[in-house]
């Protein structure tokens, strides 16, 4: 039987979400629009769990909008305070780490004329408040951070970044941390999702402070304050906002265990897998999710050999078939973006599985990595320091076969030696500054590949130092 780690995805259903779901259904189908018995019926229902997600995400009723999805509610809370401060500016600021959601919303609105500003990150995933609010400007329309990062766990420092946002209106994405940990104060709009805490898919939340200038960038709607068109799926959302007071109410003392048994992962893989990094914030970071990256294998691979091995995980690196550039989260942060495994706990975790999944770990990493014939030991030093250059031609080859090449043959030059790295994967850029910095070798920088034969692409300079 598979173990589930990939709650970040999407949750099982919490039995209380089940349970109301089939209550609702039979009590809440009709249309909460209608005054007939029935249609009364499903808007007390409709109204009760309003309350009950205004109460757990500290707001009032009245300023919550059900959507169709956590996406859905992101894009509308951008696009709407977008739109309703308008007279202000058409500038956005975001962090370099949001969700996908907010940079496809930004391209939108820059390829409609307006101004987009990234925050950059540090290498633990996490804005400086300072920073952030350097990069507010007088028509800065909104402002976006979210509340924990989706990838590696790292929670963001909304709190001291709204109180420097002025009359600045800050939307927070809270969809990996709703029902999981307090709300940060300071926020505009917010929005979550509730299959991230164990609602039914299909239920997005969208809250709007009384207050905030928001104008829907839809047609008009009578449904959702005007905010979110179209029918209301009243037993889902019965259920979601069950399941959210439920999780709410045990998340003391799940995220304190959960929190023991991601450390046990963080603390162990590396001495487990030789030529892991352990990504995100050590610290300020979500208690059930935990993400490393190991050099010299490929994502996919990865993911596959351990599900075979019975144990579902997650990835942000650019080694998938979904994509083939790398993860903008670990971009940003500028760590390895090869090998990514991203471990997120559900509610009820067994110890024992995640003391099979270590064991079970290095042993399938090393199956992965056995056809390459890698030695992992530092090379050894070998002769006077030398100016020769080794070029590698890794021109057409995808993550991680240019950093696997680089491993392979950088003994073959002295210390002091300089080899010339060429490829244009895009992953390169960042992977083989990372494998220089995991392996005690210097990084030069990067050079047009035609200064050393190549007919496009880069060309990755990196002197031996040992």
């Amino acid at each position: 039987m598979t173990v589930y780690f990939d709650v970040a995805s999407t949750a099982p259903l919490h039995p209380v979400a089940r349970q109301a779901l089939t209550a609702a259904l039979d009590e809440g189908w009709a249309d909460p629009a209608r005054l007939y018995r029935s249609g009364r019926q499903a808007r007390m229902l409709l109204d009760a769990a309003r309350e009950t997600v205004a109460e757990v995400l500290g707001c009032r009723a009245d300023e919550i909008s059900f959507t169709a999805s956590g996406t859905q509610a992101v894009q509308l809370g951008v696009l709407g305070a977008l739109h309703g401060n308008r007279r202000r500016g058409r500038h956005l600021v975001h962090s370099a780490v949001e969700h996908s959601s907010v940079l496809h919303t930004a391209e939108r609105h820059q390829a409609a004329g307006g101004e987009v500003a990234a925050v950059p990150v540090d290498r633990l995933g996490r804005v400086d408040p300072a920073a952030f609010a350097a990069a507010l400007r007088p028509d800065t329309a909104l402002a976006v951070l979210q509340s924990a990062n989706h990838e590696v766990g790292t929670v963001q420092p909304v709190t001291e970044t709204a109180a420097r946002c002025g009359d600045v209106p800050l939307l927070v994405d809270a969809a990996q941390s709703a029902g999981r940990m307090d709300v940060p104060a300071g926020w505009s709009l917010l929005a979550a999702s509730a299959h991230k805490w164990g609602g039914p898919a299909g239920v997005g939340v969208l809250a709007v402070r009384k207050g905030v200038r928001y104008a829907s960038p839809l047609p008009a709607d009578e449904r959702e304050g005007g905010r979110v068109p179209g029918y209301v799926n009243v037993p889902a959302i019965v259920a979601a906002a069950a399941s959210l007071r439920a999780v709410r109410a045990e998340a003391e003392r799940e995220n304190a265990r959960l929190h023991e048994l991601v450390e046990r992962i963080r603390a162990r893989v590396p001495r487990l897998v030789p030529e892991v990094e352990v990504v995100g914030d050590p610290v300020r970071r979500l208690p059930h999710l935990v993400t490393f990256s190991c050099l010299y294998v490929d994502g996919e691979v990865l993911l596959g050999e351990l599900d075979r091995a019975g144990f579902a995980v997650s990835s942000g690196s650019s080694c998938t078939s979904s994509t083939l550039t790398p993860s903008h989260v670990l971009a940003a942060m500028g760590v390895l973006t090869e090998g990514n495994v991203r471990v997120s706990l559900p509610f009820g975790t067994a110890e024992a599985d995640v003391e099979r999944f270590l064991a079970v770990l290095p042993e399938v990493v090393a199956g992965v990595r056995a056809p390459l014939g890698l030695d992992l030991a530092p090379p050894a030093p070998a002769g006077e320091p030398s100016g020769g250059t080794l070029v590698l031609d890794a021109l057409g080859k995808r993550c991680p076969l240019p950093v696997i090449e680089l491993a392979k043959r950088i003994g073959e030059v002295p210390v002091g030696g300089t080899v010339a790295v060429l490829a244009d994967d895009e992953a390169a850029r960042l992977d083989v500054p990372a494998w220089c910095g995991m392996r005690g070798q210097e990084y030069l920088g990067e050079a047009p590949a035609a200064e050393y034969g190549g007919d496009r692409g880069s060309a990755y300079l990196v002197r031996r130092v040992s």
